[in-house]
């Protein structure tokens, strides 16, 4: 690899760069929409995926994937490890976690809950790892908003992922001012959950469950105005990372543990050297660490996160994106009208500009 010039002295350059890491997610979600509901998650992430890159390919940055989709053989995903960006000398670098489309199950039926995200952290002083690689395949997880943290900081109450449900309820009940049966928890439709939802309902709360992508899920009970007050459940644990970065910028926070599948997987982690890792609980700010970091994504089809694309009679595309710095806390809500006679995405396959 060919010697990096001396870095050029940029402040605060998430800040330079960040509408980038949006036209990348953008375009995921624009190239991916002809797949939405034709039975193909594949093809709808591999769309994704071209255009994400082909948008990096302009990007004059450094970037490094530190959490993708793991090597998968003939697997569409951007893995970890990958290089993005241009790599021209003295470029800035960037850690990065990314999911092309988080849902691709959804986006097969046609259903919600799909969105495209990427999360990204810049060098910071004190900070090893600011986007951490967690070895386990799944993480239990408990995600909740600042009316919350800030009435257990007022209260002395507090939330622990492994306290009994009905306890935990009844904290987020009185730190969001409702009654326990007007509490509404997200959580993925999923067999191993069952004991949850059993005491939950016991409970008299409110359970919206979801079939797939629950990083969106996880960062809901965080939005201002959300009408989700709390995540639990057990996820994907890079998708975990990606939710705390989200969360981090909007001020909430969550607690996860590894959850590994089978006895199997605990012995390999801890052959690994992960043994103590297993009983440690994850703050947002242990999986998502430092102020340089920055979270981007577009909504594909809807979520409790942001409205899907919105294709109006082959003219006209709408996208509604969510763009924030951990530093600022700056949230802002972008919506876009992207003229379909112009609009151009650059596909990594071929490097070439394509109307959608």
């Amino acid at each position: 690899m060919a010697l990096r010039l001396p870095k050029q002295d940029y402040q605060d350059i998430e800040r330079v760069i960040e509408f980038d890491f949006v036209r990348a997610t953008e375009a995921a979600a624009l190239n991916s929409l002809r797949w939405l509901g034709r039975g193909d998650k594949e093809a709808a992430d591999a769309a994704a995926c071209d255009a994400m890159r082909g948008m990096f390919d302009l990007m004059n940055i450094c970037g490094e994937v530190v959490i993708g989709e793991g090597m998968k053989d003939e697997a569409p995903g951007i893995f970890k490890g990958e290089q993005l960006g241009t790599w021209v000398p003295g470029s800035p670098e960037f850690h990065i976690a990314i999911d092309p489309i988080d849902g691709t199950t959804n986006i097969s039926k046609g259903a919600p809950n799909s969105i495209s995200c990427i999360a990204a952290a810049s060098p910071e002083e004190g900070v090893k790892v600011a986007l951490r690689d967690v070895p386990s395949f799944y993480m239990s997880k408990l995600a909740y908003g600042p009316r919350v943290i800030e009435y257990m900081k007022r209260r002395g109450d507090s939330l622990h992922l492994e306290m009994p449900i009905p306890e935990m309820l009844a904290i987020v009940a009185r730190a969001v001012d409702k009654r326990v049966q007007d509490v509404a928890v997200m959580m993925l439709d999923r067999p191993r959950h069952k004991e949850m939802v059993e005491q939950i309902r016991a409970a008299g709360a409110s359970l919206r469950m979801i079939g797939d992508g629950d990083i969106a899920a996880a960062i809901a009970p965080s939005l201002p105005d959300s009408d989700v007050d709390l995540y639990m459940g057990i996820g994907g644990s890079p998708e975990a990372v990606l939710a705390a970065a989200g969360i981090k910028c909007l001020g909430g926070d969550m607690q996860c543990k590894m959850w590994p599948r089978d006895e199997k997987e605990r012995q390999k982690l801890s052959a690994e050297g992960y043994k103590k890792d297993l009983d440690h609980l994850y703050s947002a700010d242990d999986l998502a660490n430092g102020q340089n970091i920055i979270f981007c994504a577009t909504g594909i089809s809807d979520s409790a996160l942001l409205p899907g694309v919105r294709a109006r009679g082959g003219v006209t595309a709408v996208t509604h994106s969510l763009l924030m710095r951990a530093k600022s806390k700056t949230v802002r809500f972008i919506r876009a009208r992207h003229n379909l006679q112009n609009k151009t995405i650059r596909l990594r396959s071929d490097n070439r500009e394509h109307l959608i």
